[in-house]
């Protein structure tokens, strides 16, 4: 991986009264790698620039921008989808971080704070910042997904014009009033 900076951090190590600034930008066999992983066409450009700061006596914050340039399958025909992406990124790591313990939990509010880890590993920060970041359904630009319509032979198909709650009651009233005319 090629980087301005190192990609993994000892929090023990960092410096506890200023920002420890970062700057991220992987090779190409580390870009097509991820691309793999996340199971799309290419990843053309990706950077991670930001900083990790104290936060009172024992948390840190980490604040960064996520840039990336990405190929996708488009959702309907297929063809390569290139989106570009700028976001973000914060993460908070408290150290009294309380993990759950019930079986079945609500997710919390804030789903940015995470225990403080032993070593910071800012591949993986990127890595899950570019998956949530990625588009669920990129489109190519003018394509229409349009509508699938099935019914048996003989049965006029349902429209989603049909299926609205008060579609039935607008056709009621039309017969009705065709009656008393």
């Amino acid at each position: 991986m090629s980087t301005t900076t190192p990609h993994r951090f000892r929090i023990a190590d960092l410096a506890t009264r200023k920002p420890t600034r970062f700057s991220i930008q992987p090779d190409a066999a580390t870009r097509t790698a991820l691309a793999t992983e996340l199971d799309i066409l290419e990843i053309r450009k990706l950077r991670l620039d930001g900083e990790i700061v104290p936060a009172g006596d024992r948390d840190w914050v980490l604040n960064a921008d996520l840039g990336a340039t990405v190929v996708q399958p488009c959702v309907v025909t297929l063809n390569p989808v290139v989106t570009r992406l700028d976001e973000p990124v914060s993460r908070t790591y408290v150290a009294d971080f309380i993990e759950p313990e019930a079986a079945e939990v609500e997710m919390p509010e804030d789903d940015t704070i995470d225990p403080i880890p032993a070593v910071l590993d800012l591949e993986a920060v990127m890595a899950e910042a570019l998956s949530l970041a990625l588009p669920a359904f990129p489109r190519a630009t003018g394509v229409e997904l349009g509508d699938a319509v099935y019914t048996q032979d003989g049965v006029a198909p349902m429209t989603d014009e049909d299926a609205k709650p008060f579609a039935g009651l607008g056709a009621l009233k039309a017969k009705l009033e065709s009656k008393d005319e």
